[in-house]
């Protein structure tokens, strides 16, 4: 297997470490912010605002998917960030969950939005394909990190996964030897994130006179939300709501996808709402801003004289 870390060197007692799963999540962020930055500058709207952007979602967004995986682990039962507070915050250790990045990052896209003038649907309709094709970039750490597998399976694409890191249901030698392989399930993920990503892009930019302001968006939530509950399947280390056999990930991207289905049905009308009647049809396009260089120009530029 490929060793987690790629280097690391001490400075005094504390030791840093430049981990594979760091390099991918941030290759996967520079990705899609590369990608949102195309479909942003596609709807007319000037890219430069997404980079400026992307200073303060980042953080925010490691910091809402460390909590989410933390809370969703506790929630399912398990104590060990109870009787440990201060692996809360150790995201390098691993373990992040895409839902929480993706709620704190809106709350900060709102925010952004609002002070800059921004049409916070433009934003989140060229994020959508994005953040399927970042978190897809991010995904092979996890093979690195040997987690997100499924089940045994004799399937020839299954992979091998360490004694040290099984789940405690395959984790006896004598029923699950070495020779065992399981199902990749972060690989399913990948794949399915790609091509959803490509039927969004695609539908989007063939049919032009149906990106309306929210499609995006919409159509980003329903896959999503299906890709996530076909994947739950393979997912038996995902907390479970008490009582249930559905896991907490599943419900949430099964409202996911419902949310999504009445939103597109709503933005084109197929289902009339009131308070939807007043949508535009048309993205709006932030005033227009002067950037630094071009500030610069005009305090330096002389004046003609007089003659």
């Amino acid at each position: 297997m490929i060793d987690p870390v790629i280097f690391s060197f001490n400075i005094g007692s504390f030791t840093l470490a430049l981990r594979w799963y760091g390099v991918l999540v941030m290759s996967g962020a520079l990705a899609g912010t590369w990608l949102a930055a195309q479909e942003i500058k596609r709807r007319g709207e000037e890219e430069d605002y997404l980079w400026d952007a992307i200073v303060i979602l980042l953080p925010v967004g490691i910091l809402g998917a460390r909590l989410w995986y933390v809370a969703n682990a506790t929630l399912g039962g398990n104590p060990y960030y109870m009787q440990n507070p201060g692996q809360i915050l150790n995201i390098p250790q691993g373990g992040l969950h895409f839902y929480g990045g993706m709620l704190f990052g809106a709350a900060v896209l709102y925010w952004f939005a609002r002070k800059h003038k921004l049409d916070l649907w433009l934003l989140l309709d060229s994020l959508a394909p994005a953040a399927l094709v970042g978190q897809a970039v991010a995904r092979p750490a996890n093979y690195i990190n040997q987690e997100l597998y499924g089940q045994p399976t004799t399937l020839p694409w299954g992979i091998s996964i360490d004694a040290s890191h099984r789940l405690k249901e395959y984790s006896d030698m004598s029923l699950f030897p070495d020779t065992t392989r399981f199902h990749p399930a972060f690989a399913y993920e990948m794949v399915w994130n790609f091509l959803t990503a490509g039927i969004i892009i695609w539908y989007l930019r063939r049919h032009p006179e149906k990106d309306k302001p929210g499609a995006g968006f919409a159509l980003w939530l329903i896959l999503a939300g299906i890709g996530r509950v076909l994947l739950e399947a393979f997912r038996p280390d995902q907390p479970r709501i008490p009582g249930t056999d559905t896991s907490i990930t599943r419900l949430v991207a099964a409202i996911m996808a419902l949310a999504g289905l009445i939103m597109i049905l709503v933005r084109y009308k197929v289902i009339k709402v009131p308070f939807a009647e007043k949508w535009r049809e048309k993205y709006s396009i932030a005033p227009f801003r002067e950037k630094p260089e071009e500030k610069k120009s005009k305090k330096t530029r002389r004046r003609p004289k007089r003659k």
